[in-house]
């Protein structure tokens, strides 16, 4: 065993970009503190600052790059480790950077903690050392042995990786590899131990979700592996992230209608409401098979709350595929919109497209389909009015108010008056209005 060190290594991790990032960087400071004595710190005076960053959209990669120079700035005698989707698919752009001293795509994250293992000598380096394989030859999902925990109450759990869709318009696919996901005995193990163990709520994420068990032998399924863990008894509710439309299937939604285990919220992803700009995004489904989908959850689970992501001004996006968008969204019984611009990523087949829709019409669109979340969202607030759900308590506290705040099982943001008792538990309260566009207050019943 390693002599610890006997002034603590001072580890600062910056995370941009997704939960599945989160995610791997709590495994990361885990898997540090098993090779030496850390402390984490602020991005200031730190000894290692590891910055773990996303690619996603070009505005991702510019705060990627601008936190990475924030690293060097701030810390000029650290060892500065860039990681994560941008440093798989740019190294070379990050090698510019005057400064980094390890470059690490994802194929070798989890290398980290083996780079500063005892006996290495830690020195900053004249020429950043990268270290970056082929992402698309990965075939088991990455070591983590820790969710994103800590004070949370809702820990997340990564129990898939990578996607093999290849989208017109993503990158992931060339970032993260092909989907690989966590077996199910280990998922099992994360839930059924400390930190996990302790939470009320775990959050199963991962970059495709519903492709969750496919790679495994023998195959399962999402659906499989939580009627595991409902067999298994677990205590915690389990809120599922993204899945697509296809995924969520019948049996799926009965399962969630039937048991109190799984939260009562969807994410569904559109991107568009137009079928032939679906047809040019290599998204395998139609408007109107997103359009049965939420009208299925939504007849078994009238209070579910669901959400869907938009992506305005794809190239090819005329004024009527727009509407078909709004049109669509508008007559859908959908809680709330996640609106994003559509981002040119180098490498994408979307790059060879030569119908670029023009910046303002852009921001005009965007503006239309938040407004329509916001309206959205409200008439949903409203119905739950007078209505008595579970919330759970979280840590901190409303910041302006001073005022415990939590999260219903539906999604719903609630504050409610009470002392610190109430944390981390999952209490019944009578929603008794809307505080602001985010959240309601409610009274413990």
């Amino acid at each position: 065993m390693t002599e610890p060190r006997r002034n603590p290594l001072k580890i600062s991790i910056t995370t941009l970009g997704c939960k599945v990032n989160q995610c791997e960087s709590e495994s990361l400071y885990a898997g540090l503190e098993r090779i030496c004595s850390v402390e984490r710190s602020e991005s200031v005076s730190a000894d290692i600052c590891v910055i773990n960053t996303c690619t996603v959209t070009q505005k991702a990669s510019m705060q990627s790059r601008q936190a990475v120079r924030k690293a060097i700035r701030d810390n000029p005698m650290a060892i500065i480790v860039v990681t994560g989707c941008y440093a798989q698919s740019e190294p070379g752009t990050l090698e510019k950077i005057k400064g980094i001293d390890y470059i690490l795509g994802n194929t070798d994250k989890h290398a980290i903690s083996r780079l500063f293992a005892p006996p290495t000598r830690m020195q900053k380096l004249s020429v950043p050392q990268i270290i970056c394989g082929d992402i698309r030859k990965m075939r088991q999902i990455a070591p983590i042995t820790l969710p994103v925990a800590g004070n949370r109450t809702r820990p997340f759990i990564r129990i898939q990786d990578g996607c093999d869709n290849f989208c017109a318009y993503c990158i992931v696919p060339y970032t993260r590899g092909p989907s690989r996901s966590l077996p199910p005995d280990e998922v099992l193990n994360i839930i059924q131990n400390p930190p996990a163990a302790n939470a009320k709520e775990i959050v199963l994420t991962g970059i495709h979700l519903g492709r969750y068990g496919q790679d495994l032998t023998p195959p399962t399924s999402l659906l499989g592996l939580l009627a595991a863990l409902k067999n298994a008894k677990i205590g915690q509710r389990i809120r599922l992230s993204s899945l697509e439309p296809l995924e969520i299937s019948d049996a799926l939604i009965k399962f969630t209608a039937d048991s109190i285990m799984i939260c009562r919220h969807f994410h569904v992803p559109l991107q568009s409401g137009d079928v032939n700009i679906l047809k040019r995004m290599n998204r395998t489904y139609t408007p109107a098979i997103f359009a049965e989908t939420i009208h299925s959850i939504h007849q078994a689970i009238p209070e579910a709350a669901i959400g869907a992501d938009i992506m305005v001004g794809f190239p090819g996006e005329t004024e009527a595929a727009f509407k078909n968008t709004f049109e669509l969204l508008k007559n859908l019984p959908v809680t709330y919109l996640h609106v994003f611009p559509f981002s040119s990523r180098p490498g994408t087949k979307a790059v060879e497209f030569s119908d670029p829709v023009d910046p303002q019409t852009i921001k005009k669109r965007r503006n239309q389909l938040l407004l329509l979340g916001r309206e959205k969202k409200s008439a949903f607030y409203s119905r739950m009015i007078g209505k008595t759900i579970g919330v759970l308590i979280e840590e901190k506290r409303e910041a302006r108010t001073g005022l415990l705040t939590g999260l219903t099982s539906n999604y719903m943001r609630v504050v409610v008056d009470g002392d610190d008792r109430l944390k981390n538990r999952i209490i019944p309260c009578r929603i008794t209005g809307v505080l602001n566009k985010d959240a309601m207050t409610g009274a413990p019943a």
